[in-house]
């Protein structure tokens, strides 16, 4: 049997630039951490921003810090039918030619000309992990979520190795919804 890997869903998130937050929150601004998430060293913030679109707004979507050296916008594609944006499935940090929108903050506006992406759902493994489940960094594999009334695989999963990492898979909104993945969570790795 193949070793269980915990899913969690990744919702709508900012990633931002120093320069950004400062744009967005003032001048000497930092992002507030609130809560440590699964891999280490990430963080949810304080912090919220209005994500326009030309279409419609959704407001108070969480920053996820540490800052990066690009602000980028993870949505699901429903979230991008209601912005009126298109956002390309990528990996997150793969921005080029994405989707633009506006960042709305309590002290300032930024706009992206590029930086709106449906993450492509992937797992996050160390290398060890990696050698126990047969697998390599950036191989494309599928995996079956085991719901109780939802069970369903999904394919086109890409595989991130890193001694920096913690075991777990991420998935957008659309795809847990459609999983039924909540609470507590596993898939496995079908070869």
């Amino acid at each position: 049997m193949s070793k269980k890997i915990l899913v969690e869903t990744s919702a709508r998130h900012v990633h931002l630039t120093r320069e950004d937050v400062e744009t967005l929150f003032g001048a000497g601004a930092t992002l507030t951490h609130k809560k440590d998430l699964s891999q280490p060293g990430q963080f949810a913030c304080e912090e919220r921003v209005t994500v326009v679109g030309p279409k419609k707004s959704i407001p108070n979507v969480i920053i996820l810090g540490p800052e990066r050296p690009a602000s980028q916008v993870e949505i699901s594609l429903t979230d991008a039918r209601t912005l009126g944006v298109a956002a390309p499935v990528r990996e997150s940090g793969d921005v080029a030619n994405s989707g633009p929108c506006k960042l709305v903050g309590p002290c300032g506006e930024v706009e992206l000309t590029e930086g709106v992406i449906a993450a492509k759902r992937h797992i996050h493994m160390t290398p060890e992990d990696a050698a126990e489940l047969n697998v390599e960094d950036k191989e494309i594999v599928s995996v079956k979520i085991d719901s109780a009334d939802r069970s369903l695989v999904l394919g086109d999963v890409v595989v991130r190795v890193s001694p920096k990492f913690a075991l777990a898979m991420h998935i957008d909104t659309d795809e847990s919804n459609a999983a039924m993945a909540f609470g507590e969570c596993y898939g496995t790795i079908e070869k």
